[in-house]
């Protein structure tokens, strides 16, 4: 995966914006101002997402792409490499399972405002 598709497809989910929080070269993005990605935009070597804990174990364990979240909560995080080894489909489901997760914990109301 590029970095224009990964870019692409957060802003395609509802809801989404990006930030630069953690400094000009981690793009992060966020659903309803909760983070659910993010990325060094100069090497764009790996992703971080949010994950499932007992899938985060899972993944971990099938693919070397996956590891524990590199700076962030390693039971609710993976880091994902982007370096052409996964598919573009896979990495678009990473992203969306942590897209889900983030909404799924947002107040009913925040979640209404997404569907309408």
């Amino acid at each position: 995966m590029h970095i224009e598709g990964f870019y692409n497809y957060c802003l395609s989910l509802p809801g989404v914006s990006e930030d630069f929080p953690f400094g000009e070269d981690t793009l992060v993005f966020k659903v309803m101002g909760k983070m659910f990605a993010l990325t060094d935009i100069e090497t764009f070597e790996s992703i971080n997402l949010k994950c499932d804990p007992v899938r985060a174990i899972e993944l971990r364990a099938a693919y070397e792409e996956v590891k524990p979240g590199y700076h962030m909560n390693k039971k609710h995080w993976n880091t994902v490499s982007t370096t052409g080894l996964l598919e573009d489909d896979f990495l678009k489901e990473l992203i969306k399972h942590s897209y889900d997760l983030v909404v799924a914990k947002l107040p009913k109301k925040e979640r209404d405002k997404l569907t309408s």
